[in-house]
């Protein structure tokens, strides 16, 4: 028997997944921010905002166990507890983490600039709008009505809780294409704005799109980043594009307003032969 051929994709993009805090919605992605500052106040240890944003893009329980693995905190909940964080204290504090970040999450629901004209113009190109996230589904059944009532309804909304584990497995952009209807994941572009969002999507073969001004790994708010002067606006940009290149990220952007420039390139690049692969 001769082996199948397959021949690599060369169509148009026909879908973008969606991170949601801070790359479509809550500039800089401070809803989990504040809750894990409260969360951890609560427990007697005080964490910082950079403690707090360790494994942002994680389920929110993998994210815990990513801040409880930071050396200053754990040596602060030793001091404090008497022993190191052990899983039963990951247990307990994700079941208090639930509830403080579902009173809030309705409270980060503003698209980001740019946001619904970018998409605006992608559906106008036939391209349907995917999400993932690390908010389980009873915080987006919150979050994603808030969003709607301020214009965004993606297509597709997949949480870690709806497949066997979140990212950086591919599982919930498999999920999406499924439920959009596209495929090969070729033809799918993952955008985001924290490592594991680009790993997820390296994972599941798609192209992907680092956003660095509005996300996790700058975290400042829209007032902050309007008050960089040009050069530091710049210098951002470029150390933070650093980290999401070095993830595997194939493009760079400021932010969601800037993803048909970035649609066009890839369709570029994959008229000239190139793949996610490549």
């Amino acid at each position: 028997m001769h082996p199948m051929l397959r021949r690599a994709y060369s169509g148009p993009i026909r879908a973008v997944i969606l991170d949601w805090a801070g790359t479509a919605v809550d500039y800089g992605s401070w809803a989990p921010v504040a809750v894990f500052l409260r969360l951890f106040e609560q427990c007697g240890v005080i964490i910082t905002p950079e403690d707090a944003r360790a494994g942002m893009g994680l389920m929110k329980k993998d994210h815990l166990r990513a801040i409880l693995a930071r050396p200053a905190v754990a040596a602060a909940w030793q001091s404090v507890c008497g022993a190191p964080p052990a899983e039963h204290d990951i247990e307990r504090l994700f079941a208090q983490f639930i509830p403080l970040q579902m009173s809030v999450v309705r409270d980060y629901a503003v698209p980001i600039p740019g946001l619904l004209d970018a998409l605006a113009a992608l559906r106008e190109r036939a391209i349907k709008i995917g999400s993932t996230t690390g908010y389980l589904r009873a915080m987006m059944d919150i979050l994603a009505p808030a969003a709607a009532a301020h214009g965004y309804r993606p297509d597709s909304i997949v949480c870690p809780d709806d497949v066997p584990v979140g990212r950086p497995a591919p599982w919930m952009c498999f999920q999406n294409a499924m439920q959009l209807g596209v495929y090969p994941m070729a033809a799918l572009v993952k955008v985001g704005d924290t490592p594991v969002d680009i790993e997820e999507g390296l994972n599941a073969g798609m192209w992907t799109v680092g956003v660095t001004l509005t996300g996790n790994l700058l975290g400042l708010t829209r007032t902050d980043v309007d008050a960089l002067t040009p050069s530091e606006r710049a210098e951002a940009h470029a150390r933070i594009g650093e980290q999401l290149r070095a993830a595997g990220a194939h493009l760079i952007i400021e932010g969601v307003w800037d993803l048909l420039r970035a649609i066009d390139e890839i369709e570029e690049r994959i008229r000239c032969g190139e793949t996610p692969a490549t």
